[in-house]
This record gives C-alpha cells, sequence and structure tokens, in this order.
C-alpha cells in the first residue's frame, strides 16, 4: 500500500523541530509521497532543501499563492520562470484566488492566476489550485483557457456537488480531499459519496486542517491514514483500495 499526500508544507516552520521525525514515521506508515506546494519566493528555500533530502519521497512545486499576490506578483513570476529552468517542479501551485481574507487585490489575483496557468501549459505541468470564496471567479478564467492541456487539482475542496462536478467536467482535474472530510458538520462527505473514487486524491494541506480527532491542532502527514480511512468508510472499501486508486489518480495528475 502507498499513501500519497498531494498537499503538505512540510517545509514550514512548525516542523522545524521534528521534520525528519514525522517524515519517517509517515514512511514507516505507508505515506510514502509527498507534493510540497509553493507559497512565495521567502518558501523557496526551504522546499527545495526538504526535496534535496528526501529526493525518492518530496517533489516540489512552484507558484504564487494568492495572497501572496503583491503589485511585484510578475517580476517574482519571472524569478520562478528562471528556477524551472534548473529545478524539476512537478507543478504550478498553490495558485488561485482567496477572497476570504481580502476581496480589495481580486484584481491582481485573477492577473497572477491567469499568468501562471499559461506558464504551466507551456512547461507542461499540471495546476494546484486554491480556492476560497472564489469558486466562481475561478471558473471564469478556467472556461476560457480549458483545453486538453489543462489539468491540475483543485486543492482542499469544500463546495458542493454541482461545484465538483463542473470541476470534474474540465477533464484534466482531480479534486483534494482532506481533514475537512472528517468534520461531523461540513458536509463533504455527502459530496463526495456523490461521486467516485477515480475523483480524488488525498492530502492533509499540514501544518494546517488537522482532521478529527486533532482538529485545531498542528496537522502533519501522518494523519494522511485518517483523512484515507473517512474515505474508505464513505464509499464502504477498504483503506487499501483507496490508497490504490488515489495513487494512481495522482500519478495521472504529476506524471510518475
Amino acid at each position: 500500500m502507498i499513501l500519497t499526500d498531494t498537499h503538505t508544507h512540510l517545509y514550514a516552520q512548525e516542523f522545524n523541530e521534528d521534520r525528519t521525525t514525522v517524515i519517517q514515521e509517515c514512511i514507516n506508515n505507508k505515506i510514502t509521497r509527498f507534493f510540497l506546494p509553493n507559497i512565495d519566493k521567502s518558501s523557496v528555500s526551504g522546499m527545495l532543501a526538504l526535496t534535496n533530502e528526501f529526493p525518492e519521497n518530496c517533489f516540489p512545486m512552484i507558484g504564487i499563492h494568492p495572497c501572496s499576490v503583491s503589485k511585484n506578483w510578475q517580476q517574482e513570476l519571472e524569478g520562478y520562470k528562471e528556477l524551472l529552468s534548473t529545478h524539476k517542479m512537478y507543478a504550478i501551485g498553490e495558485i488561485g484566488i482567496d477572497l476570504y481574507w481580502d476581496k480589495s487585490t481580486l484584481d491582481i489575483q485573477q492577473q497572477a492566476f491567469e499568468a501562471q496557468i499559461l506558464l504551466a501549459k507551456k512547461e507542461k505541468l499540471p495546476i494546484v489550485i486554491h480556492a476560497r470564496e472564489a469558486f466562481d471567479e475561478i471558473f471564469e478564467i478556467l472556461d476560457k483557457h480549458n483545453d486538453d492541456e489543462l489539468r491540475g487539482i483543485f486543492h482542499c475542496f469544500t463546495g458542493n456537488t454541482s461545484q465538483a462536478k463542473k470541476i470534474l467536467n474540465y477533464g484534466g482535474f482531480k479534486i483534494g480531499i482532506g481533514g475537512v472530510v472528517t468534520f461531523k458538520n461540513s458536509g463533504l462527505d455527502k459530496v463526495v459519496k456523490n461521486l467516485s473514487l477515480t475523483d480524488f486524491v488525498l492530502e492533509t494541506d499540514s501544518p494546517y486542517l488537522a482532521p478529527h480527532p486533532h482538529r485545531g491542532k498542528r496537522n502533519n502527514s501522518t494523519y494522511l491514514t485518517l483523512i484515507a480511512q473517512k474515505v474508505a468508510d464513505i464509499f464502504e472499501v477498504e483503506i487499501e483500495k483507496v490508497a490504490e486508486i488515489t495513487t494512481k489518480n495522482s500519478e495521472i495528475v504529476f506524471g510518475i
């Protein structure tokens, strides 16, 4: 059995005291692949250092998180283009639109999102989308750029069944399911039930959004088994089947 955490910030400072221990515990529990989303230029060095330390397990992405998009986003993106020429990246991410924290930056968030979609197509890479209170705005941009080259993951999905089906209708996307699916009143379990295991990948988004019974504490990738077990319970299958299918789904998206 191989479990794949398709979205984890293991390079974050929250893991400075026990990062290696956490990763080893994951590996001991068959969680052996970690896809690392970038946030902004401040997170690049830590992310690359971790991938150098664990090259068989950690796979980096590059992108500007929507909450990090500033007036100088174009300059930052030019630096990432140079990085792509010297380092293997597995996705452009995490990118997208977030209107929960700051609606005043919508214009530049849209510009940066669109530019990074075009970069992903040029580099033949998937995109990993952060969507918070912004599904309509994201769909509007994806509708413009959807074609056979557009693929990726809607990370930390918390939408409804209609939104999930629109994502899947694009043809090249999987839906990232994390700790929210274990929350008692989230309703996400009902959305998941309406779809198929082939539609999903698993993630923790650690150190954020720890699943039940660790909600409110630091999340880490060892908790991926709790998410996988919840999905197994929803579909009434063994956790090994969830691991097999969701890992295969991640391989399709990331190309490994």
